[in-house]
């Protein structure tokens, strides 16, 4: 988790992000992502939207193991955010992480 976490924070400092529901289904409609980082309390609604176009796009996702409030935390905002969406990793090794947990 630890090391997650600190990837997490890496690729949102350095890397291109998209947070947000609406908008992370948007992208990964069109494409425009790599990986989907969801948080645990992430309403089922969105998170069976996410899930689903995820799949079609053939586009990895990643159960962050908090909650909404924590998730916004690490991604350096004060408000909550269920859903991530990385465009560009940047200097961080998340897709990597991602690649070796599967």
């Amino acid at each position: 988790m630890a090391d997650v976490t600190k990837a997490i924070q890496i690729v949102t400092k350095t890397g291109q992000t998209i947070l947000g529901a609406k908008e992370s289904i948007r992208a990964i409609k069109l494409g425009d992502v790599k990986l989907v980082i969801l948080a645990t309390n992430t309403p089922s609604t969105i998170r069976n939207d996410v899930l689903h176009y995820a799949k079609l796009s053939e586009i990895p996702t990643l159960e962050f193991e908090g909650s909404s409030l924590d998730l916004g935390f690490v991604c350096g905002k004060p408000f909550l955010v269920s859903v991530v969406s990385v465009q560009e990793p940047g200097d961080s090794d998340i897709l990597q992480l991602v690649e070796d947990s599967n």
